[in-house]
């Protein structure tokens, strides 16, 4: 693979990465009409109409929000660590971190987290609802958790298991606690399990190679996600997505099993859908959207699954306010302009306008730097006498 290594003084070279702002897409000669537009794909065996996953994020997914995710054609990711299987009253617990203030908020949070520990027999009850009303269970859990939190859900029905933490990789190394063996948790799994997250072609590949069903990519780039800024790490998404792509397609050539990546985080409307599945991935991951839906379990809230950490949280609470129900969301009306309802309508007319049939002709599409469109924007506007 091409590195493209530039030098920053000295001996020390980095390589120049892009994010959703500094590349647009590219139309060629043929149109599609949208409504010809075939966006499903699969994961674990699993076919989906939509290729949308809500991120498990307590302040956007409960199991009623699970439910609704799969009867609309997506996904949803319930928090096997989180506020729901810590408090049988998880909505009203929920609704107190909404109506905290905001100064002092993160050590709420912490302490709601630390009062309760993570029940089993709740993991089961939450499987269950989300099962007993018609949804897909895919549930999330830490790595120092999978095995406890893997055993409940998995009796209770579960059909999907995500492992996610800040940077997902086969080998961990720690003389203070037992690493989980991820090749031996993945074979002896009698569901998918899905391994995040990751950024870089060669963390990706050994996921594959254990078994991973699908990966998640991403590493800091969300709006409520602060990795990059207390840890300095991350890549930005067009290049973490196109390098775990990569390692995707070497390893479907080399094995023939096809493991779909998952852009996970920094898309802030339809048109990053798009560019996220241009550069490469099968599908996409939505947290704070999600949490902005009429439906959500914190109304107008959502914080990261890092914001409770007891030693250094990464993340905080933000509002997002309520853009409009699930439905509206993902499949419109659109009562909004800025690309954040319909995002699935966009992303059929965005791959009509490439002359993209599915998501893997998607894949194909090209793109290019355009690091001046947001100045364009604006003079745009200056021309025309607005602002």
């Amino acid at each position: 693979m091409e590195t493209n290594l530039l030098t920053v003084g000295g001996y020390k070279t980095v390589r120049r990465a892009y994010g959703f702002d500094e590349v647009a897409l590219v139309p060629g000669t043929l149109v599609i009409d949208p409504r010809d537009v075939d966006i499903s794909w699969q994961l674990g065996g699993i076919s989906f109409a939509l290729p949308l996953i809500a991120a498990a994020l307590d302040g956007a997914v409960n199991p009623a929000v699970a439910a609704q995710m799969s009867k609309l054609g997506g996904l949803a990711v319930l928090n096997l660590d989180g506020l729901q299987t810590r408090y049988e009253n998880a909505e009203e617990v929920l609704q107190s971190v909404a109506d905290a203030p905001a100064d002092g908020v993160i050590s709420f949070i912490q302490e709601l987290y630390a009062r309760e520990a993570v029940k089993p027999h709740l993991i089961a009850k939450r499987v269950r609802e989300i099962r007993d009303a018609g949804g897909i269970a895919a549930v999330s859990s830490a790595p120092h958790t999978a095995k406890a939190n893997a055993a409940a859900a998995v009796e209770a029905g579960a059909n999907l298991f995500f492992i996610q933490s800040t940077v997902g990789s086969v080998r961990f190394e720690s003389t203070h606690t037992d690493a989980l063996d991820v090749r031996a948790f993945v074979e002896s799994s009698p569901i998918p399990v899905i391994i995040g997250n990751t950024v870089g072609y060669a963390a990706t590949l050994e996921l594959m190679e254990v078994g991973a069903a699908g990966v998640l990519v991403g590493v800091g780039p969300g709006a409520i996600c602060t990795s990059r800024k207390v840890l300095g790490i991350g890549v930005p998404q067009i290049t973490a997505t196109a390098d775990a792509a990569a390692a995707r397609d070497d390893y479907h050539a080399q094995t023939g099993r096809y493991v779909p990546i998952i852009t996970d985080g920094g898309m802030k409307g339809g048109g990053d859908i798009a560019k996220a599945i241009a550069a490469g991935a099968d599908a996409v991951m939505l947290g704070s959207t999600i949490a902005a839906a009429a439906e959500a379990p914190a109304p107008g809230y959502s914080w990261g699954m890092a914001t409770s950490s007891a030693d250094l949280p990464r993340g905080t609470r933000i509002k997002v306010g309520v853009s409009g129900t699930l439905s509206e969301i993902l499949l419109g009306p659109a009562h909004k302009d800025d690309g954040t309802m319909n995002l699935m309508g966009a992303l059929r007319l965005s791959m009509g306008s490439l002359g993209a049939r599915t998501i893997k002709e998607m894949q194909q599409a090209q793109m290019m730097v355009a690091p001046t469109l947001q100045s364009e924007g604006k003079s745009a506007q200056r021309s025309q006498g607005v602002g």
